[in-house]
C-alpha cells in the first residue's frame, strides 16, 4: 500500500484541512494532490526521484507531500527557515530534483547556490519568485492516479542527528510509516469528530506521521499553524473546538504560564499529548490542577517513524500515578532495555533502549558505517537513551548515552553547530553542551578558547552561527574561557562543562 492512500476513501464534503483559516475538504484535497501528481510526472521527475519541501505547516505542504509519494517520488521535508548553508548541504546530500518552496523559505533560498546543486532541475514556488515554476499553475495540470509501492519502497528521508554523529537523512519506508500508523491505530482513537492542532512542524517526525498522517487517515480536520503564540492558540482551540493537542513540552510550558486563563479553556479537548523532549513533571501536574487536563507523554525517534511508547491508551487514574513515564511500548514493536554488553538489565535498573519492528528505519542516506552503528544485525535500533522499567510496564527515561541536545523537540548536535563555529578566523578550540532551559528544555551553550591576540565578542559569534545553522541550533550563550577540559586522550570532557 502507498502512503498517499491513506487521504482516501473519506467523505468529500468533510474538512481535511483548515489552513490560514481556509477549510479544504477531503474531496478538494485529494483533488488537488491527483493534480499535482499528474504535474510532477509532466516534469519528467520519476520515481524514486527526491524531492525537498521548505513550505511550513500549510495546504501547499500537505498537497505535495501526498503527491510526491503517491507517485513512488521520494518527499524530503526541510526546515524552511534555515539559513542558505544548512539548506544547501542537505539538499546536496539527497541529490534533490526538485524543491517546493513556501513564503517562507524564500530569503533562505535566495542566498543558495545552485551551482553547487548539479540534480536541481526544477524551482516550484507557492509565491512568486524568478526563475520557480507556479505551484498555483501546476494544479491545473491533469490529474494522475496513486502507483503500487512495496514496504521497503523509500518514501521520505528526514535529516536527525541519529544516535550518534552529525545530521544524516534517516531513511523511512512507505512499510515504516504504515506500520507506524497501524500501531497508532491500536491506542489512540481518532475519527472525523476530531479536530487537531496542528503545530508541530511539519518537517518533524512528530508533526509528519502522528499529527498529519494518522488525523487524514482517520477521516479528522487538522488546523494547520504556521507560527506558534499562546494567546492565539489559545483562541484557536475555544474557536475551532480543538479535542486534540500534540504539543512538545514548550507549548504546554507556555500554558502553564497563562495565570489569567479561565477553568475550563481546554474543556474541548479530549486528548493531549507531548513528546520529542522531557515533559517537566510540574508542568503536568499543574495543569491537571488548573483545568483538568491531563497531559500524556510518550516517547519516539525519527528512525522509528516515531513512536515507540505512549501512555494514551492509560486510564486517567493510573496515568496520574505514573506522571514522569514515557508510558508502555505500542502493540507490534518490540523494546529491550540492555548493558554495556547488549544483556538485558534486571527490572528496575537502567540500560540503554533498543527498538526493533516494522516501524524501524531502513538506515541513514549512503552511510554505512552510521546505519551499522545504529542497527544491529538483527535488526535492533540503538537509541542511545537511557531508561528504567517498571513492574507495570512503564518506561521512564533517566539519561542520553549520547550528547544530543534537545530545543523545544529538536534535535542538535553539538558536532554540528562546533564545526560552524571552528569556521570563525578567531576560534582556536570550542565545545558545546546543552543546558538546562525554562521554555526550549534545553539550550546551546558554547565553551571558546580564541586564537592568541584575536579579539570576539558573544553577540558576533552567535550571528556567525545564525548565518550558518537553524536558529534552534545555535547558541544563547558563549563563554570565553583559556582552555578546555580534557580527558588523558585529549578529547574534551563534555561533562565538566556541564
Amino acid at each position: 500500500m502507498n502512503v498517499a492512500s491513506i487521504i482516501e476513501g473519506h467523505p468529500p464534503s468533510a474538512t481535511a484541512i483548515i489552513s490560514r483559516g481556509v477549510a479544504t475538504t477531503y474531496g478538494e484535497l485529494t483533488s488537488q494532490v491527483s493534480a499535482i501528481r499528474g504535474a510532477l510526472n509532466g516534469l519528467g521527475i520519476a520515481r524514486g526521484d527526491r524531492v525537498a519541501l521548505l513550505c511550513g505547516n500549510t495546504l501547499e505542504f500537505v498537497v505535495a507531500y501526498f503527491a510526491c509519494l503517491g507517485r513512488g517520488i521520494v518527499c524530503v521535508p526541510l526546515n524552511p527557515t534555515a539559513p542558505a548553508p544548512e539548506l544547501e548541504r542537505e539538499l546536496r546530500v539527497v541529490s534533490a530534483r526538485a524543491v517546493v518552496i513556501a513564503p517562507s523559505a524564500v530569503a533562505g533560498w535566495s542566498a543558495v547556490d545552485r551551482s553547487h546543486l548539479p540534480s536541481l532541475a526544477h524551482v516550484i514556488a507557492t509565491t512568486e519568485l524568478a526563475g520557480a515554476l507556479s505551484y498555483r499553475d501546476l494544479l491545473a495540470s491533469d490529474a494522475a492516479p496513486v502507483v503500487d509501492t512495496a514496504d521497503d519502497d523509500l518514501a521520505i528521508m528526514l535529516f536527525t542527528s541519529g544516535t550518534a554523529g552529525s545530521p544524516k537523512a534517516a531513511m523511512l519506508s512507505h512499510g515504516n510509516l504504515l506500520a507506524n500508523l497501524g500501531q497508532l491505530a491500536q491506542v489512540r482513537k481518532l475519527d472525523g469528530t476530531d479536530v487537531v492542532y496542528g503545530v508541530l512542524p511539519l518537517f518533524h517526525i512528530f508533526g509528519l506521521n502522528v499529527v498529519l498522517a494518522y488525523s487524514l487517515m482517520r477521516g479528522s480536520t487538522i488546523v494547520l499553524i504556521e507560527r506558534f503564540d499562546p494567546m492565539t492558540a489559545i483562541e484557536t482551540i475555544r474557536d475551532r473546538k480543538v479535542t486534540l493537542i500534540p504539543g512538545a513540552p514548550p507549548l504546554w510550558m507556555a500554558f502553564e504560564q497563562m495565570h489569567d486563563l479561565p477553568s475550563d479553556t481546554f474543556a474541548s479537548v479530549r486528548t493531549a499529548l507531548t513528546g520529542a523532549a522531557k515533559m517537566p513533571e510540574h508542568t503536568t501536574r499543574a495543569l491537571h490542577e488548573r483545568f483538568g487536563l491531563l497531559v500524556t507523554e510518550g516517547y519516539g525517534l525519527t528512525e522509528c517513524s516515531p513512536v515507540v511508547t505512549t501512555t494514551t491508551d492509560v486510564d486517567k487514574a493510573t496515568a496520574l500515578t505514573k506522571i514522569g513515564s514515557i508510558g508502555r511500548v505500542l502493540p507490534g514493536v518490540e523494546v529491550r532495555i540492555v548493558d554495556d554488553k547488549g544483556d538485558d538489565v534486571l527490572q528496575g535498573d537502567s540500560g540503554e533502549i533498543w527498538v526493533r519492528g516494522p516501524n524501524v528505519f531502513r538506515g541513514y542516506f549512503e552511510d554505512a558505517q552510521a546505519t551499522a552503528r545504529a542497527l544491529s544485525p538483527d535488526g535492533w535500533l540503538r537509541t542511545g537513551d537511557i531508561a528504567v522499567v517498571d513492574a507495570d510496564g512503564f518506561l521512564y527515561l533517566v539519561d542520553r548515552a549520547k550528547d544530543l541536545i534537545i530545543v523545544s523537540g529538536f534535535n542538535v548536535y553539538p558536532a554540528e553547530v562546533e564545526e560552524a563555529i571552528g569556521e570563525h578566523p578567531a576560534i582556536a578550540q570550542c565545545a558545546v553542551v546543552g543546558v538546562a532551559h525554562p521554555h526550549t528544555g534545553e539550550a546551546v551553550r558554547a565553551y571558546v578558547v580564541l586564537k592568541p591576540g584575536a579579539n570576539l565578542d558573544e553577540d558576533a559569534l552567535i550571528d556567525h552561527c545564525r548565518a550558518r545553522l537553524a536558529r534552534y541550533k545555535c547558541p544563547t550563550k558563549v563563554l570565553f574561557v583559556d582552555r578546555l577540559p580534557t580527558g588523558s586522550t585529549g578529547k574534551v570532557l563534555r561533562r565538566e562543562l556541564r
